[in-house]
């Protein structure tokens, strides 16, 4: 089935200058996470310095983004880089959140001279991380709302009412601040988009068939430095950051204190540094192609 990608650039230019400035124009993707879900990642986009190009999109079949039912990681990849030859950039900057993060490691391993550098933001890493990430969200429930979640899991189909209580109480695990952690889940369930469980269960069945070997050996194949992003608050263990970040030829792991899974509500200033070259932080420097005559975007 051929299905439209929203695009939600923050800026769009297809070159790499700006000759007012006579300053290098660095472009950057950024991958929502999900399966499933909608781009959210506008916050991250503002974070970035004002010489970078940030395209953000909803990915296909969900959010905004046309019905899909090819839903594969190796269509995933395909789309970015289509996207990527539509704008004319030899290389950009890809920055994944969550399944996002899985994401952008697939099309980096896949188009290794296509990245200038990778950001790999509060992702699953790399061995069991279930089980961790379980017990932690467990704990931050009480048992009512443990109950209540199976519950409302349940229904074969939920009101909009429900749909947003569902969606709080899975999330609000998230954040690292438990004062503010579910009103910021149900600011985020509120948004009027369906979640795509179709995508949601083929992507993660097909991501949790990847062998720990098989993710190490094509980690292998990326060239570009990885920071590889983890809140010390995320209910997903920075043990399983680390070790991706070790099998990363260029990774180098950042656990910022104070922050969840989204440590730009928490931690925005030392997400920034990360993102755009702080201390310690490999800086992502990249030169894009101008656009190529002639070239636009093949349909699907």
């Amino acid at each position: 089935m051929r299905g439209e990608l929203r695009d939600r650039g923050r800026r769009r230019a297809p070159a790499n200058r700006d000759h007012r400035h006579h300053r290098t124009v660095l472009t950057c993707r950024l991958l929502h996470g999900g399966p499933g879900l909608w781009d959210c990642l506008r916050p991250v986009a503002r974070l970035l310095d004002d010489s970078t190009v940030v395209h953000r999109f909803d990915q296909r079949g969900c959010g905004r983004s046309g019905p899909s039912d090819d839903q594969r990681m190796d269509r995933l990849v395909a789309d970015l880089d289509v996207l990527r030859r539509h704008w004319g950039y030899n290389r950009w900057i890809v920055i994944g959140h969550s399944f996002g993060a899985t994401l952008a490691l697939a099309y980096a391993w896949t188009h290794p001279d296509r990245v200038a550098s990778l950001g790999y933001l509060g992702g699953t890493g790399l061995g069991d991380w279930r089980t961790a990430y379980r017990a932690e969200r467990t704990h931050r429930m009480t048992a009512r709302q443990q109950v209540r979640l199976a519950q409302l899991g349940a229904l074969p189909r939920r009101s909009a009412t429900e749909e947003r209580e569902f969606r709080t109480l899975a999330w609000f695990t998230d954040h690292a601040d438990r004062e503010r952690a579910w009103d910021w889940a149900d600011e985020d369930a509120a948004v009027p988009y369906p979640i795509n469980w179709t995508a949601n269960r083929r992507l993660a069945e097909e991501t949790d068939s990847w062998s720990d070997d098989t993710v190490r050996r094509r980690c292998r194949q990326i060239t570009a430095p990885v920071a590889v992003i983890h809140g010390a608050g995320d209910p997903r263990p920075v043990t399983a950051a680390a070790a991706l970040a070790h099998a990363l030829p260029g990774g180098r792991l950042h656990v910022l204190e104070g922050a969840g899974h989204h440590p730009w509500r928490e931690q925005p200033d030392a997400l920034r540094k990360i993102l755009y070259g702080g201390p310690a932080a490999p800086r992502p420097v990249m030169v894009a192609a101008r656009p190529r005559p002639g070239e636009h975007v093949q349909p699907w």
